[in-house]
């Protein structure tokens, strides 16, 4: 018993340390925050995230959610992670869970891989799918078959994405009376809200 409430007091500290490193500095447009208890307390073990589609890629305008699973090994082992709602996408299982060799502790995780580094990796692997290690079937099938109809599939997944934002008061650029700066200033204030929520 007393191994295990070590490991998760090693696990407590170094979450309270990527989380204090995130706030101080994490790129533009992506969320990753502990979980709220029902006391208000925070959850450190389980982080909401959003990863927002690369720019120049069909994934961009996109935000997608991702839940990231803290065990107390961490940072032993890697965190699970987990698309909600599932992706379609050659590298996420239909549960949602994100395969990648980058959180997999017998090819490339290792205990200084951080939080920031996780979900840049999680972004790479959406425009670059490894297809050497597939998870979903359908996803696979068509990324390698029919990539035409994937392209397809994964646009209208982004577009659906930018639509919830677009429900959230984010203007479409180039709407009526809506510059580029205010687009921008206000897709930052809403980003900005759901990170502080």
């Amino acid at each position: 018993m007393g191994d295990y409430a070590e490991a998760e007091g090693i696990a407590l500290k170094r979450l309270a340390e990527e989380r204090k490193a995130w706030r101080k500095d994490h790129p533009f447009g992506f969320v990753a925050k502990p979980m709220k208890n029902p006391d208000g307390s925070l959850d450190l073990m389980t982080w909401n995230c959003s990863i927002p589609g690369k720019k120049g890629t069909l994934w961009e305008g996109g935000l997608f959610s991702l839940r990231m699973y803290f065990k107390p090994e961490y940072p032993t082992t890697p965190p699970k992670c987990k698309f909600e709602p599932p992706l379609f996408h050659p590298n996420v299982f239909p549960s949602g869970t994100v395969c990648l060799s980058l959180l997999d502790e017998e090819k490339h995780w290792r205990p200084a891989v951080t939080i920031k580094q996780i979900l840049l990796g999680i972004q790479d692997l959406l425009d670059h799918p490894n297809p050497k290690d597939p998870a979903q079937a359908d996803a696979y099938t068509l990324y390698i078959q029919n990539r035409k109809e994937y392209d397809t599939r994964v646009k209208k997944q982004a577009d659906a994405e930018r639509g919830m934002l677009r429900m959230e008061i984010i203007p479409k650029d180039g709407d009526v009376n809506c510059s580029p700066e205010f687009h921008q200033l206000v897709t930052l204030a809403v980003l900005f809200l759901k990170a502080v929520g």
